[in-house]
């Protein structure tokens, strides 16, 4: 396939780089800047492409990941960067649809679980609606009212849960008090994560592209998530490290202020689209995906 990214030297960009790089296909890194060259893709401006659109001339599909880390202490400054860069991304991909003929076959735009808002209770599938409880909810809202101006092609919102990968993203991090032999429930432990190994985030947005039939929202999630609780027990035995040392939630919100959120509240997510559709996780359970990060 022939295929356009934006954010391809993020987290999840780069995997997916690598991923359909392996299988041959042609890539475009679509960027704000020439200066960021990711060997073997061609890189491509924006400004280059208010000029010429023909320069993607017949590709099959777009993927756009850009935007702002959520992951840093949300200030008045950083929430108005997270908000306006994934609008700006969302408006450009839109524009860029538009004078495109022929257009890509598939649009897959980045959105969040965050969409469901928060709660110990509730299940969220793709049908249940938005609410908004925080910060993080109201972005994924605008996030995919964004989106939804793309035009003329199949559009797919995969709302991304938390991606476990042993290098990057919140893994690393969640597993530094377990190497220290420090590890344990965070907050009240009832909270929900709902998770998504690297290498099925990864498999899951080429399946999106490929299969004609899934359109609109898709939670990029495991259809098993977890308590905060079982998940610390899981990764005590992984790691074979002690799992006694709660960290109590005033201590989160002090250390991280309102990002605290990310990891004391949370949301049970179940992929129905996936499931119905056929998708089969290489790392379905979450006892077999840290077993394979922490070999890694």
């Amino acid at each position: 396939m022939k295929i356009a990214i934006t954010g391809g030297s993020g987290f999840i960009g780069k995997h997916l780089i690598t991923y359909w790089l392996e299988q041959g296909h042609e890539l475009f890194n679509i960027s704000r800047s020439s200066s960021k060259q990711i060997p073997g893709v061609r890189t491509i401006t924006w400004q280059e492409l208010d000029k010429n659109t023909s320069l993607l001339q017949g590709l099959d599909a777009i993927v756009n990941l850009a935007g702002e880390s959520i992951s840093q202490r949300w200030t008045a400054a950083a929430k108005t960067r997270i908000v306006q860069s994934r609008l700006e991304a969302a408006a450009h991909v839109a524009k860029l649809v538009a004078n495109m003929n022929p257009k890509p076959k598939v649009v897959v735009n980045a959105s969040g679980m965050s969409y469901y808002g928060i709660s110990e209770s509730a299940t969220f599938d793709e049908q249940s609606p938005h609410r908004h409880t925080d910060f993080l909810s109201d972005v994924v809202k605008q996030w995919e009212a964004a989106a939804d101006l793309i035009q003329g092609t199949r559009l797919v919102k995969v709302r991304v849960g938390l991606v476990l990968d042993n290098k990057e993203g919140a893994f690393p991090k969640m597993a530094l008090p377990y190497k220290m032999g420090f590890g344990g429930t965070v907050g009240s432990g009832r909270q929900w994560v709902s998770w998504i190994h690297i290498e099925d985030m990864v498999r899951l947005i080429d399946f999106c592209i490929r299969n004609t039939s899934i359109e609109g929202p898709v939670n990029a999630t495991t259809a098993q998530p977890v308590t905060n609780k079982d998940f610390g027990r899981e990764m005590a035995k992984a790691m074979r490290r002690p799992n006694l040392f709660p960290v109590p939630a005033f201590l989160m919100k002090l250390i991280f202020g309102e990002l605290s959120v990310l990891l004391l509240e949370g949301q049970k997510v179940i992929p129905r689209v996936l499931q119905e559709n056929g998708f089969e996780w290489h790392f379905p359970e979450v006892a077999g995906a840290l077993r394979d990060l922490v070999k890694k």
